[in-house]
């Protein structure tokens, strides 16, 4: 049961952060950035996505994407 728990955690594809675009949030407050990604394994292996996300986050951090065939829009500031 534990480890059931623990592969659903786990499932998803690496990606590590490439750029963060400071300019652009959205969301409510703000709290939202918009975030190029690598994408580092899967079928996908090397595409860069642009991906929405919540919480700090800095160049260079690894993050785990449920899916890489999702890509946000761009986020049009008025």
């Amino acid at each position: 049961m534990a480890e059931e728990q623990a592969q659903r955690q786990l499932s998803g594809y690496l990606a590590e952060i490439v750029e963060i675009n400071m300019k652009l949030k959205t969301g409510i407050y703000g709290e939202i950035y918009s975030v190029s990604c690598r994408i580092l394994e899967g079928k996908d292996k090397g595409r860069i996505i642009r991906r929405n996300m919540l919480g700090p986050a800095k160049v260079g951090d690894v993050i785990r994407l449920p899916d890489t065939s999702r890509e946000a829009k761009e986020i049009r500031v008025k």
